[in-house]
């Protein structure tokens, strides 16, 4: 069996997953290949995938024709379906949506979409995130429909012991410079802790490439006001499989990861991170409800102020930080499993009738 996946741009947390479920799905005997229409910083992470880069179409043609793909799955960009459709290709084409934005931009984008959806496309997948599966039911009740979680492998993916003795709590943020992630209130959030406690440390992973210079204008402008240069330390575009450190040696700092999206479809920084035992605390961006069980797999807040006093009582009550670290990555190691996404993957391919 042959399956391409297609999308814009190797990076975040599109790259991650389409390297996960390739990786899940050749164990089990389905030959995988990549598709990105642009080069992007996530090409270093990939090995062992096939994987073209172009959005020339000629030599999109060339590709699926070449690669006589049982069923091909297009991410986010609904114009190539129609396209993919007049190359020739008569197999399964799936549809993916795995975030939109904030949900209103997304309820708009999945009406707006749909004339390059339904006439073309076979079936359409989304993770298990509520924003996401009403508005999917409600534009789209004519097309086959698959919802299932995302996979991590945790076997690779995990905590590592660290060697660096660090002793002051660090504070992780993950994400692009833009209005959804919600960097501004990264920054309140660690300048309230900083206030009461200066030897907090501010650690952001970010991919540079991706960020407007706009916004870096406005980030770096915030930085100066709340004086955070001396806490704020800039890691850009780490290759994935060192981040697993990073995230155990934040959890081991008595730190967290704060993740402060307004809306996420699924969040695999958060994922990651409570499969190192990095404690997590999160905005409830949606998505993240399929992991984070307050103060059981992790803490939700509601402002500025809520984080600073639910990081408080997470650094300060070593009871329950140490319950959220050990429940936190159970959770994920039994609901993310590559086992688990291979075997709704290949239930939704027979449903479309692929043997």
């Amino acid at each position: 069996m042959n399956i391409l996946f297609i999308y814009i741009i190797p990076s975040g947390g599109m790259e991650t997953l389409n390297r996960q479920r390739c990786q899940a799905l050749q164990a089990s005997g389905i030959n995988c290949h990549l598709l990105y229409l642009e080069n992007g910083t996530g090409m270093k992470n990939i090995t062992n995938i096939p994987t073209f880069i172009t959005k020339n179409d000629h030599e999109m043609k060339e590709i699926i024709d070449r690669g006589n793909y049982d069923a091909i799955i297009v991410s986010s960009d609904s114009t190539l379906l129609p396209k993919i459709r007049g190359f020739g290709y008569r197999g399964k084409l799936i549809f993916e949506v795995q975030g939109l934005g904030e949900e209103t931009r997304a309820n708009a984008i999945l009406q707006n979409i749909k004339g390059a959806i339904i006439p073309y496309a076979d079936g359409f997948l989304y993770p298990r995130t509520p924003h996401l599966m009403n508005a999917i039911q409600k534009y789209y009740p004519e097309i086959r429909k698959y919802s299932f979680h995302n996979c991590i492998d945790t076997n690779m993916f995990t905590y590592r012991p660290s060697p660096h003795g660090i002793t002051s709590p660090i504070v992780g943020w993950v994400g692009r410079l833009e209005k959804n992630k919600n960097w501004n209130a990264f920054l309140e959030i660690g300048s309230l802790l900083v206030r009461s406690n200066p030897s907090i440390q501010l650690w952001i992973f970010q991919d540079d490439t991706l960020s407007s210079q706009i916004e870096k204008t406005k980030f770096n402008q915030k930085v100066n006001l709340l004086r955070l240069q001396n806490n704020l330390k800039i890691f850009s575009n780490i290759r994935h499989d060192l981040m697993a450190e990073q995230y155990s040696i934040i959890g081991d700092s008595g730190g967290f990861l704060c993740s402060t999206s307004i809306t996420e479809g699924f969040g695999y920084a958060v994922v990651e991170a409570m499969a190192c035992r990095c404690p997590v605390i999160t905005t409830d961006s949606d998505g993240v409800k399929n992991f984070i069980i307050h103060n059981q797999t992790g803490k939700f807040f509601f402002s500025v102020t809520d984080a600073v006093h639910q990081a408080r009582e997470l650094m300060q009550n070593p009871s329950l930080r140490e319950l959220i670290r050990t429940n936190g990555q159970q959770h994920i190691q039994t609901n993310f499993s590559p086992a688990n996404y291979t075997q709704n993957f290949l239930a939704m391919l027979k449903d479309l009738g692929i043997s």
